[in-house]
């Protein structure tokens, strides 16, 4: 039986001092924040002791083979994990690109899609970037703060 608390057991049982002590909840929730904590250090034990079994070698050669299976598909889990992350970092930085698009480097109005000029008070949109070192600039710099180029008008 898992926390049924959800992992939050220890915090509710730090909470249950402030609570009546003859309350039966209250010695349910704290019968289950111990029972839950006594089968993690059960299942430490248990993995500390399957760790030495394995070390010893060629016991179990069968769960070794379903071990290094689990092993090959965590490490599957786990790239497809970081692609996943990789994949919406890339949306989240072209979706940000969008918004950067829309939005008036002078006023900050968020103009609609298609528009060139500001809305609000008609300041060119888009990034500016310094052609040297792409530095992002202010509308009107002539000279970009980051390495001194002169801009083109």
């Amino acid at each position: 039986m898992s926390d049924l608390y959800g992992g939050f057991g220890s915090l509710f049982k730090g909470l249950s001092g402030f609570m009546p002590q003859d309350d039966p909840d209250v010695k349910i929730m704290t019968a289950q924040s111990d029972l839950s904590e006594l089968r993690k250090k059960e299942l430490e034990l248990y993995a500390e002791i399957g760790k030495k079994a394995l070390a010893s070698g060629g016991q179990f050669p069968e769960l070794e083979n379903k071990l290094r299976l689990v092993e090959a598909n965590i490490a599957d889990a786990e790239q497809k994990l970081r692609d996943a992350q990789s994949e919406k970092e890339a949306e989240d930085s072209a979706k940000l690109a969008e918004e950067e698009a829309l939005t008036c480097p002078s006023c900050g109005n968020i103009n609609s899609e298609g528009v060139k000029f500001c809305q609000e008070c008609g300041t060119k949109l888009g990034v500016l970037k310094c052609s040297k070192c792409s530095a992002i600039l202010t509308p009107g710099t002539r000279f970009c703060g980051e390495c001194g180029t002169k801009q083109g008008a």
